[in-house]
This record gives structure tokens, C-alpha cells and sequence, in this order.
């Protein structure tokens, strides 16, 4: 359709580590990758150790001597270093195709994988290590193994905390438009951070000291769009007592920035199309019109493509907004990010509520404030609200434990987590050797029967996404049965069902996840139940 997309390509597209074996060729490579998600000593945080000796067939050892560990950016690094850390190394190497092998040598280290505990040894898939596994070692330091590209050269923060693959891609697409006048449209899910995305293009574009106008499109009443937007005349309507400048006018010179774009009425719509063509507004009720200079970013969360078919949004302003656009990768896809997110939104809150010691080095024998099975359970939880979600979690965290020596999760959070802990059982090929070991599991399963019609469908799709769409753990968070639950997605209007599903669409899909139904659902975002209908009417085994 002409315009461009730009920024984070979903993990499922790219999470699978794929071997060349030097005749096939041309298979993409991505590198056994263990980082830092917490360690006693924060500022260790983020700092990385790439393992491509695996894909060589050599056998890495964990431990508190080795691999070395790099900070983004540098070259030299160092080892995890903790004394609670046993010297006694887990062994790394690869399975063939399968997986990655963890072997723990006997006397060593306490080690959950993922939530559960390590015997012996296990194969990790590398469906599973492209999705991010969580490693904590004997409860003081979590490790996320996962898969990244080569490496890359940094690029400017631009006041975006994280460094994982697809927020540096995001922040190198950013910098090819913000010096541009183009108008550009940020895609995202609710809470990623689409507006400090947009003030991060301002501060690195031409209109930095210019005007920039925020306006949430879904907050403003369909009677007087037009008149906030455009300005409205003196008697203009009932009400219009005086002359109004309008978003478009004060912005002029500047930017402005309108979220919730698949909001805006219909009318306002064409009235937008005009501006975008001609750079000329005519207030509501004047006869003059204004020429203006204004840089738009519009922002969504919404299927702008589908409002087009259901006739809810116009095609043309959707080409006029939609120069080109930036994709914000949700915070599932950013795993490695997590950790730095953490620290970050634990520094602002604490010092908020006076309490900015609690992060201060500790001294020898001393317990942090900050406890590491805490931690592992936090980022094993899948954040379908996104960052807002997380720095909303922090805060309550922050808050329930003000006065205390230790961090504790109150009852609402760790409710919370219990209803998307990313266990042992997550919906992914199943890892042999492992037990048991999650909070979550006990807290789960205790949820309060409810009935399907209190629950509404934002709480839904929150459950689905949070419990990466395992109808069975979903409606267990619910408090309802697995037949309700599919009823209630039957009814939704929200949700994407399997037989909107284009055949092809599904087709790369089940090719992609070799069958694997479990993950064709939180790709497709779709029931498991109705992916295996559609392929059983195409013929297809799962």
C-alpha cells in the first residue's frame, strides 16, 4: 500500500535459533545469549555474555568465575562474581537441532529454570530459548537465556530505558525520520510507550524547542472535535462564548501529537485530510482560513486496517498519516529489557517515597532490599499491559513495602503474578528435568469461581495475553470454566477468531512452529480449540 513499516519485527518471526551446517546455507544464525536480569550489585544489570561457542559444539560453564559478562556498548566485561554463587559450574552446550543442554554438576548451585528447579539435566528448546528463558542461581542472581543477532553498534537511548535487539532497531528507525517532516504513525499495544516514543522524535528532530501538543483523540467528546482540533469562531455554537485557537493552530511550527488516531470521528477525519493536504485549517464557524506548519504524529493501538473494511476509518487519511511508521514492540518482546525497566522504575519510585537507600550497595552479610526470587517471579510474568503495567507493579511494590528491610509482593500483586507466571507448564515443548518450584503454582489454582458475565472483555484480553493465550490457565485465572471461557471469546468483538484467520496466514504459521499449536495461538492471538478446527478442515494434522 505504499507506506513503510518500521521498528521491531515479532519474536516469533525471528526466536528461533536456526544451525547451518555449512551445506544448507543461508539459514540466519542467532547467538546463545545469557543477560543479567538482577544481581546484588545493580549496576551489573543488563550486562550480557554471547555464547556462540554453543553453535561451535563446545561446552560453556556457568558459574561465579565465567563467562564473562558485557556491558552494552563496551568490550571487556567481567564474571557474575557473587560470593552465594557456587564455583561448581552448570554446563552449557547444544543438543543438535533441539535445544540447548543444561547439565548441573553434582554439589553445585541451586538453579530454577524458568520457575522450577534444575535435576540433573534438561534440553531447552530453542522455541524456548527464542522466547526467553528465565535462569536463577541460588536465589541471588536471574539470567535471562535467549537468542540475539550479531552485534550490533549502539545506538543514542533517546530516553529509552533498554538495549534489547528490537528497541535498538526501533531507536535507529526513529533517527531515519525525526529529523524529517513526514507525518509518522506509531503502532503499539496499550502501554508501551507510544507518546514517549513521539517526544523522543521531537527532542531528536529540527522542532525540539518548537511547540508540541499531546492530544488523546479518545478523550475528546465527537461534538467538539472539530472545534478543538481546528478552532472554533465567537457564537460558533452554543456555548462558543469566545474565539478558540484550536490543537492545530497552537501547534503551529511544531508538533502535534494526536494518540488514539482510530478515535477521531469520521467527519473530523475528512476535515484532517484537507489539513494534511493543503496545510490550511478553517475554523468551525469562520470564513478565513489559516495556513499552518505542523509536524503530526498520530498513535494506536487499534487494527487501523480493519476500522477501514468496517467503514470506521477512512483509507485515505489512514495513507496520509501512514508515511511511514514505527512499531513499538510490546514488553514480551523485549524480555531482556526487563531487568534495566526494573531498576529503573524501582530508582523513581523509591525516591519518591523518601526511600532511595534501598537500592544502595549492601555490605557483606547484609540481605538486599531487593530479594532475587522477587525478581524471578516478576520477570517471568508475561506484562500484557506493557511497561504502563510494570511501572504501575513497581510502584504497588514500592508502596507495600515502605518501612520494611525486604521487598514483599501485598496480596493484589501477587495475585497478579500468580495468574501469568511463566512456569515449568507455560504453553511451550515441554523441558524433562525439571521440578516444581514456583510460587505460582500453589496460588493459581485458587482463584474464586466466577460467573462469565463479570467479566469484561479489556479483563478478557488481558487474562489471554497474561497467560499467553493457554485457554486452561486462563480460565483457572478467571475463576471459570474452560467452557465459559470459550464462549465468552465466541461473543467477544475484541478478539481475532481462527476463521478470520486467512488460510495462508495460517498455513506460515503452522510451517513456522512446526505444528505446535500452543504457540500458533499466541502468535495468531487466537484459540488454541479454533486453530485445531481450521486445520482439521484443511486437512492438517496438529
Amino acid at each position: 500500500m505504499g507506506e513503510k513499516t518500521r521498528g521491531s519485527s515479532d519474536p516469533f518471526n525471528q526466536a528461533t535459533l536456526q544451525v547451518t551446517d555449512g551445506e544448507s546455507g543461508g539459514a540466519e544464525t542467532r547467538i546463545p545469549t545469557l543477560t543479567i536480569l538482577y544481581h546484588s550489585s545493580l549496576v551489573r544489570v543488563g550486562d550480557r555474555a554471547r555464547l556462540p561457542g554453543i553453535l561451535a559444539g563446545e561446552t560453556i560453564q556457568l558459574s561465579r568465575l565465567e563467562p564473562q559478562f558485557v556491558k552494552h556498548g563496551e568490550e571487556r566485561g567481567a564474571p557474575l562474581l557473587d560470593p552465594f554463587v557456587s564455583r561448581r559450574p552448570i554446563l552449557l552446550s547444544a543438543a543438535g537441532n533441539v535445544g540447548i543442554r543444561l547439565a548441573a554438576s553434582g554439589g553445585g548451585m541451586d538453579v530454577l529454570v524458568d520457575g522450577a528447579h534444575l535435576e540433573g539435566e534438561t534440553i531447552i528448546p530453542w522455541t524456548r530459548v527464542g522466547h526467553g528463558v528465565v535462569l536463577e542461581l541460588s536465589q541471588q542472581v536471574v539470567l535471562l537465556l535467549h537468542s540475539m543477532d550479531v552485534a550490533r553498534a549502539p545506538v543514542a537511548q533517546l530516553g529509552l530505558v533498554g538495549n534489547s535487539e528490537n528497541l535498538e532497531s526501533l531507536r535507529a528507525d526513529l533517527l531515519r525520520v525525526a529529523d524529517l517532516s513526514v507525518p509518522v504513525l506509531i503502532r503499539g499495544e496499550t502501554g508501551s510507550g507510544k507518546e514517549l516514543l513521539a517526544r523522543a522524535i521531537l527532542h531528536v528532530g529540527p522542532r525540539s524547542r518548537k511547540p508540541f501538543i499531546s492530544v488523546n483523540m479518545a478523550a475528546v467528546p465527537p461534538s467538539t472535535a472539530a472545534a478543538e482540533l481546528f478552532g472554533h469562531t465567537r457564537g460558533a455554537y452554543t456555548g462558543a462564548a469566545q474565539e478558540h485557537r484550536g490543537h492545530f493552530g497552537r501547534a503551529h511550527g511544531g508538533t502535534l501529537f494526536l494518540d488514539e488516531i482510530g478515535d477521531t470521528p469520521l467527519d473530523v477525519q475528512t476535515m484532517m485530510m484537507r489539513v494534511l493536504e493543503t496545510g490550511e485549517i478553517q475554523p468551525v464557524g469562520g470564513q478565513k482560513v489559516e495556513k499552518v506548519d505542523v509536524r503530526l504524529l498520530t498513535a494506536t493501538d487499534a487494527p487501523l486496517e480493519r476500522l477501514i473494511a468496517e467503514g470506521r476509518f477512512r483509507e485515505p487519511l489512514f495513507h496520509r498519516i501512514g508515511g511511514y511508521q514505527l512499531r513499538i514492540p510490546p514488553l514480551r518482546e523485549r524480555r531482556d529489557d526487563l531487568g534495566l525497566l526494573l531498576v529503573h522504575f524501582l530508582r523513581e519510585e523509591l525516591e519518591t517515597v523518601g526511600e532511595g537507600h534501598r537500592l544502595s550497595p549492601v555490605k557483606d552479610g547484609e540481605k538486599p532490599w531487593l530479594p532475587a526470587p522477587l525478581v524471578g517471579r516478576l520477570v517471568r510474568f508475561s506484562w500484557p499491559g506493557n511497561v504502563r503495567q510494570l511501572r504501575n507493579a513497581v510502584r504497588q511494590l514500592v508502596i507495600s513495602s515502605r518501612g520494611e528491610t525486604q521487598a514483599r509482593l501485598d496480596t493484589e500483586l501477587d495475585r497478579l503474578l500468580a495468574q501469568g507466571d511463566r512456569g515449568s507448564d507455560a504453553g511451550l515443548p515441554p523441558v524433562a528435568g525439571l521440578r516444581d518450584g514456583s510460587e505460582a503454582g500453589a496460588s493459581a489454582g485458587s482463584q474464586p469461581r466466577r460467573k462469565p458475565s463479570e467479566i469484561t472483555e479489556d479483563e478478557l484480553l488481558a487474562a489471554l495475553r497474561g497467560n499467553r493465550w493457554r485457554t486452561a490457565i486462563t480460565a483457572q485465572s478467571l475463576g471459570i470454566s474452560r467452557t465459559s471461557l470459550y464462549a465468552l471469546i465466541a461473543r467477544s468483538k475484541k478478539l481475532r477468531k481462527a476463521r478470520d484467520v486467512p488460510s495462508e496466514e495460517l498455513l506460515a504459521c503452522h510451517k513456522e512452529y512446526g505444528g505446535d499449536v500452543s504457540l500458533m495461538a499466541e502468535r495468531l492471538e487466537v484459540s488454541d480449540r479454533g486453530i485445531k478446527l481450521r486445520l482439521k478442515e484443511l486437512g492438517i494434522e496438529d
